[in-house]
């Protein structure tokens, strides 16, 4: 579904991400984990078209995107739930989910959004700033969704959440990936999440992948070693 190909990205002469190549099969879920610092937000804003990459493919459902604007990404299949969620703090909950339909392939928030995030529903009228970090993060989940796509793409979703809610969201992913036969992307530290949503685990360590395993296969303290300070 996702494939990338000797990825190169820089910050002006200061290239980030080196020689990066992996690929997400479909319906299949993929995590990128690491430290701070390491290059994983960058490497999916590339992925969306947020920042240019200066070589490499990316490739969605096997047509190439790396030189598509963002909105044609999102539009060719690809939903984007950035680090920090980024919802819209003034606008309700349901005007933020709305502004994920413009991809025109739903014409209403679809039922099952509702379904996979009840309290959503619950507090569809309420400013969006007023929900906590984890239903912030269910929301911006949820907003992405409404374009339907191929392919989710998540940076750092556990970031300033606890973890009863960590393990919701988790839970949810798996759910969402089976029933409505999506490939996921997830870039994260918290490595018991990565496991608990990921078939595999690829380690960016200084822009490169430097380690990659199925979930059965991965050896556990080695990967934690690059994620210790």
């Amino acid at each position: 579904m996702l494939k990338v190909t000797n990825l190169n990205v820089s910050y002006g002469d200061s290239r980030v991400i080196h020689d990066v190549s992996f690929s997400v099969e479909d319906n299949a879920a993929v995590a990128i984990v690491g430290r701070n610092g390491m290059g994983k937000s960058t490497l999916l804003k590339s992925l969306i078209g947020m920042i240019p990459v200066a070589s490499g493919s990316i490739s969605l459902d096997g047509h190439e995107i790396s030189t598509l604007a963002s909105f044609r990404r999102v539009q060719a299949g690809m939903a984007y739930v950035p680090q920090g969620r980024m919802i819209f703090p003034l606008l309700s909950v349901e005007e933020n989910i709305l502004s994920g339909l413009e991809t025109g392939r739903y014409e209403a928030v679809p039922n099952f959004i509702y379904e996979f995030f009840p309290v959503l529903k619950e507090m569809s009228g309420r400013k969006a700033g007023n929900l906590s970090g984890g239903q912030q993060q269910q929301l911006a989940i949820a907003r992405a969704l409404v374009s339907k796509p191929s392919v989710l793409v998540l940076d750092e979703p556990t970031e300033g959440i606890q973890p009863s809610i960590i393990k919701e969201i988790a839970q949810s992913l798996n759910r969402l990936r089976k029933e409505l036969g999506i490939a996921v992307l997830v870039s994260e530290q918290v490595l018991s999440f990565a496991l608990e949503v990921a078939d595999d685990i690829l380690v960016l360590d200084l822009g490169r992948i430097v380690r990659s395993a199925s979930k059965g296969a991965v050896d556990i303290d080695e990967v934690r070693s690059y994620l210790t300070v």
